[in-house]
């Protein structure tokens, strides 16, 4: 008999989650087509940057080592 009165009392602790869930997403602040746009901007152009960087630093670790490798051999 537990799990008889269990799953109603599940079932409204799912209604009542989702019904805050969407009582707070009413209340975000959503950007506008143009914000948007920039945000994604930025996050390219950063994403970019970190990816040139981490693999400038790769090629020059490489070298330093395979140089390292020659000289000790």
């Amino acid at each position: 008999m537990a799990t008889v009165q269990s799953k109603p009392a599940l079932w409204n602790k799912i209604t009542k989650f989702l019904r805050e869930v969407r009582s707070e997403m009413r209340k975000v602040s959503w950007p506008n087509r143009k914000e948007l746009i920039t945000y994604t901007i930025v996050v390219l152009v950063t994403v970019l940057f970190v990816a040139v960087f981490t693999g400038v630093v790769d090629v020059i670790i490489t070298a330093v080592l395979n140089l390292l490798s020659q000289l000790g051999g």
